[in-house]
């Protein structure tokens, strides 16, 4: 036998890919678990086929989960990978774009048979692991399916059963390539199948068997390092977006002593977030699912009459059905947070990949002149911040927010260094009070909000109701120049909350320079990527990252012209840019992408060349 080969090495990119039954995105969230537990910093990209259960073989059903850890910071999952695992063909012909040259696949044979050619529209003539066409790739030709079988005959399981466990055996595989533990994903393994021992059985002996594998075959020489990256202390924990969103409302609810109420509908990507929601019941937290959106946003409302804090989370389809009550919610003057988990549109569109399209329908998708605040998370991690800052801003300034997130970031994961509850600013809530004076439900504070008056309070009774109201006192108006003030006054108490956000900064790069380029939402670790390492080449470019949408921060203008050309990069056909060129009358060039996958720093890099001349 050859002695294995041990190298150390900085960061490497690996991506799992198979038929949605294989179990890559439970492989691929087992082995991102342990990598954070042992210190690497991490990104991650979830990629779902959009069928839920779509023909076994095809390239529809494809199912990937990529994973970028190392030694250093890391910032995106990878422009590309160094090691593909392939279960079958197509996750094979799906992939194999996004591999390295000199890369290393690891392929299930079983999976290459003349069905599984014949699913993936690859002629039998044309078998990619006998016709020369991966020569410039390191292949690992594995019987994955036979092994499987061959481990567990004496288990007493049907084939299908246990064919649904030979995930295990490659994330066995790739945990003695990286030397990691398998403790952990033993004690998942006993907890999510404590009810089913032969199951949990099984599972442990293939995680075993694909572990022992890479240890005894010759198949394997080589054996990799990726020692912890440098981070601040603390206790970490992957976590990611949707769920770090959850825990943000939760640690608002707390922080504000309001009682979180979710009143929601399912849909891809963001149900989770109702998922997550729903085990938080000792913390007062209500989740109710609604037989549609607008029962689910209107609950919401009633909540945020009563003294909650109403919550309501969809994606851009579920949105355009809640606007008219989001438009309710605004003339009420009632806090409310709209979660927009971005999806490809138009319509159901492309229900499982990303893009950030839902920017002008946020700002401007009701009728009437209906200005409400907009904040977009950049990161999985982010996501807890911008949802605390969503609570914090309803509640304060009593209007309905929008925090916009997307696909990517919603499923992508961080390593989270969870802050201490003592370490959370407080978030002040002064509820209305009786006084001898008659209540006036739309006399306002400095921040022009609206006194907050929980029903059945003795001397606070006042009308509520979508039609326009009289300044002051709340009563029904028609009168002309009333509405004007009205409208003009809801849109001013949206531009004052730009008096206690956060000024712009420049996240990398020169104060003044050649090239700014500019950003929102999940392009962020692209933008940051790439410009960094064209900072280190000394080019004189610079990013910032735009987290306050409405209103913008208040030094955006004078920021931007400290910059001869300014790029904006979004995942739409070009709608922050509209706002910035109407605003600011900058010149601004777009760089956009509108295919369901996030920007590759790649990208990013050669329009800054270009740019840069």
């Amino acid at each position: 036998m050859e002695t294995t080969e041990e190298q150390i090495l900085e960061s490497v990119v690996i991506r799992f890919a198979g038929d949605s039954g294989d179990g890559m995105q439970l492989t691929g969230t087992q082995f991102t678990n342990a990598a954070a537990m042992y210190g690497n910093d991490l990104a991650t990209f979830p990629d779902f086929p959009a069928e839920i259960r779509a023909p076994q073989g095809t390239l529809a059903g494809v199912s990937g989960y990529q994973i970028h850890f190392g030694s250093k910071k890391i910032n995106t999952p990878g422009d590309t990978c160094d090691v593909l695992v392939a279960m079958n063909v197509a996750a094979l012909k799906a992939n194999i774009e996004q591999l390295k040259p000199g890369g290393t696949i690891i392929v299930n044979s079983d999976g290459f048979d003349s069905k599984n050619l014949r699913l993936a529209n690859v002629p039998e003539d044309q078998n990619p692991l006998e016709n020369g066409s991966l020569d410039k790739f390191e292949v690992k030709k594995l019987d994955i399916t036979k092994i499987t079988r061959l481990a567990l005959a004496d288990s007493g399981m049907g084939t299908k059963e246990i064919d649904r466990t030979k995930n295990m055996f490659v994330l066995g595989l790739i945990y003695w390539m990286y030397n990691r533990s398998i403790d952990k994903s033993i004690e998942f393994i006993n907890s999510k199948f404590k009810n089913k021992p032969q199951i949990a059985d099984a599972n442990i002996k293939l995680l075993k068997a694909g572990y022992h594998y890479g240890e005894t075959t010759e198949t394997f020489n080589s054996r990799y390092e990726i020692k912890a990256a440098e981070m601040p202390a603390g206790v970490y924990r992957s976590i990611m977006g949707n769920q770090a969103l959850a825990y943000g409302l939760v640690a608002a609810s707390v922080k504000s002593g309001l009682p979180i109420f979710l009143g929601t509908y399912p849909i891809t990507p963001a149900s989770d977030i109702l998922h997550e929601l729903s085990k938080y019941k000792n913390f007062g937290v209500r989740t109710f699912q609604a037989e549609d959106e607008i029962a689910g946003v209107c609950a919401a409302i009633g909540a945020s009459y009563g003294g909650s804090i109403g919550i309501t989370t969809s994606s851009g389809p579920g949105i355009a059905l809640k606007m008219e009550a989001i438009g309710l919610a605004t003339v009420l003057e009632l806090p409310l947070v709209i979660c927009n988990i971005q999806r490809g549109g138009p319509s159901t569109g492309l229900p499982t990949k990303t893009e950030q399209s839902d920017l002008m329908q946020a700002l401007y998708g009701r009728n009437g002149e209906c200005p409400v605040p907009v904040i977009a998370a950049a990161t999985p991690l982010d996501c807890f911040d911008m949802a605390f800052e969503a609570v914090r801003i309803a509640a304060q300034h009593m209007i309905p927010v929008f925090l916009l997130s997307d696909g990517y970031i919603a499923n992508g994961a961080e390593p989270w260094c969870f802050p201490q509850s003592k370490d959370l600013p407080e978030i002040k809530i002064d509820f209305a009070k009786a006084t001898e004076e008659k209540f006036m439900p739309y006399a306002r504070d400095e921040k022009l909000s609206r006194p907050w008056a929980v029903p059945g309070t003795p001397g606070l009774e006042h009308r509520i109701g979508g039609l326009e109201k009289q300044h002051i006192t709340g009563n029904i108006s028609y009168d002309a120049h009333n509405h004007e003030f009205m409208v003009k006054l809801r849109q001013e108490k949206v531009d004052k909350i730009a008096d206690e956000i956060p000024l712009q900064t420049i996240d990398n790069g020169p104060e003044k320079g050649e090239v700014l380029i500019i950003g929102w939402g999940s392009t962020y670790g692209a933008i940051k990527t790439a410009v960094g390492a064209l900072v280190l080449e000394g080019k004189s470019v610079a990013h910032a990252h735009i987290r306050y949408l409405n209103p913008l921060p208040k030094n955006i203008g004078e920021l931007l012209k400290n910059y001869n050309k300014v790029i904006v990069a979004e995942m739409n056909n070009g709608q922050l840019i509209k706002i910035l060129r109407d605003r600011f009358l900058v010149d601004a060039i777009g760089l956009n992408k509108i295919q369901g996958q996030p920007f590759t720093t790649e990208e990013i890099k050669t329009k800054l060349s270009e740019i840069l001349g």
